[in-house]
């Protein structure tokens, strides 16, 4: 896309609206766009894609294969599952828990919709518990107050590329008999105390939006465990419930396959196609690059941010190995002497710097209002996402002139706000 397409590109220009594009159509020149693509593509992810083409089989073949083989080595897990997105993965995952009407999940509210969306289709009920407001992950004190005799499992979320305090929440479930989900889409190479996103609760799920760390031509997604007790039920649910006939003498007798439930739960076509795992294969060699690039852009801003009254920069926890999908920067309204809204809007407005919003509480929407959810339920959360939070452009082709503006525009900002 040339310059001139960029700068006329608008999000209306999509069907997508906020969930394919951020840009505006309202005459702001921005020195800082929040760019929607994550990554990085040259020859590698073409050539890859066009050799891929070439193929008699276009879905669930080899480039699949050795794609589960090579994600599964990089997060040091046994077995890994290709599928079309983050959420079929948490789908899969909540119908091989078991999850039914009348089971509760503990939940964070910090996340895309996606998260609960998930246990609101197996008829569960998501029960949210509140954040740390230093990492904004689960705050694994808030899940050990939401534990009932109706508990069936904990969703965590990595928020903004840093993982949750995974030993206390592993604990919780271990007495108490719990499913653990990790939502790794922020979250690729990412790691506490020296074990990959992934790799620690009964199931990982990862996204390869265009948003994110890595990407599979803009949708994908990749189920991880160590259970083999899980395969057999993955396996069918993310392909309609196929599998071979017993005893089968030629191919084609008494037909080419046969469908089974797993335990009364019905599958979907969740399968990956070749030319996306093909991209996905040249990404996860650039992983290492993409992630030090994120990690060097990122302690960049936060050491220009350092000092300036009313903003806190991102914290990492010396436990984790951040890999900043997001970069978060709070305000302080107290200390700063205005409004989370009046300081986006001068940063916007007059110094060309965009924030973007990540995540309202789950609770606030109106379909969850119409299950019954009620009002301050997670406060700290509430605080979090009305007041405080914002996140600024952060990918691995950030220059250091944007690195400089946007840095530049928050300084400015707080002086011009600032009581």
């Amino acid at each position: 896309m040339s310059v001139e397409d960029k700068e006329k590109f608008t999000g209306s220009d999509t069907e997508g609206g906020i969930t394919s594009s951020y840009a505006m159509d309202d005459g702001v020149r921005l020195k800082v766009p929040y760019s929607f693509f994550g990554s990085i593509y040259d020859d590698d992810e073409k050539n890859a894609a066009w050799e891929a083409m070439q193929q008699d089989t276009l879905t669930m073949g080899p480039q699949v294969a050795a794609f589960q083989t090579e994600f599964a080595k990089m997060c040091g897990v046994k077995h890994t599952f290709a599928v079309t997105s983050c959420t079929t993965a948490m789908h899969v995952a909540t119908q091989v828990f078991g999850i039914k009407p009348g089971d509760e999940v503990i939940v964070t509210s910090n996340t895309f919709i996606a998260t609960s969306l998930v246990i609101l289709k197996e008829g569960g009920r998501p029960v949210f518990a509140d954040i740390d407001p230093r990492t904004f992950n689960i705050d694994p004190a808030e899940i050990a107050k939401k534990v009932t005799p109706r508990t069936k499992a904990i969703y965590v979320v990595h928020y903004g590329g840093q993982m949750c305090d995974m030993d206390p929440i592993m604990e919780i479930a271990r007495k108490h008999n719990l499913f653990v989900m990790e939502d790794c889409a922020h979250t690729p190479s990412a790691e506490y105390k020296g074990r990959k996103a992934g790799s620690i609760g009964d199931i990982g799920c990862f996204s390869f939006h265009s948003l994110k760390n890595m990407t599979t031509c803009g949708e994908g997604g990749m189920i991880t465990t160590n259970r083999d007790d899980f395969i057999d039920a993955i396996e069918k649910l993310r392909c309609m419930n196929l599998e071979p006939w017993e005893n089968q003498t030629d191919y084609w007798i008494p037909s080419h396959f046969n469908v089974v439930d797993v335990n009364g739960k019905w599958g979907c076509n969740y399968r990956m196609n070749e030319i996306q795992a093909a991209v996905g294969r040249a990404q996860l060699r650039k992983l290492d690059m993409l992630t030090e690039r994120r990690r060097e852009r990122g302690r960049k801003i936060t050491e220009g941010l350092q000092g300036i009254k009313g903003v806190t920069p991102v914290y990492e926890d010396p436990n984790c190995k951040h890999v900043y999908h997001l970069y978060t920067v709070c305000m302080e309204e107290e200390e700063l002497g205005a409004s989370r809204d009046d300081f986006m809007r001068v940063l916007y407005r007059e110094e060309g710097v965009q924030g973007i919003l990540h995540y309202q509480p789950t609770y606030h929407f109106d379909a969850f209002k119409k299950l019954g959810y009620g009002d301050h339920l997670c406060p700290v959360h509430e605080k979090f996402f009305y007041h405080r939070e914002f996140n600024i452009c952060m990918n691995p082709r950030m220059t250091d002139q944007e690195i400089n503006d946007a840095v530049t525009g928050i300084r400015n900002t707080a002086k011009k706000v600032g009581r």
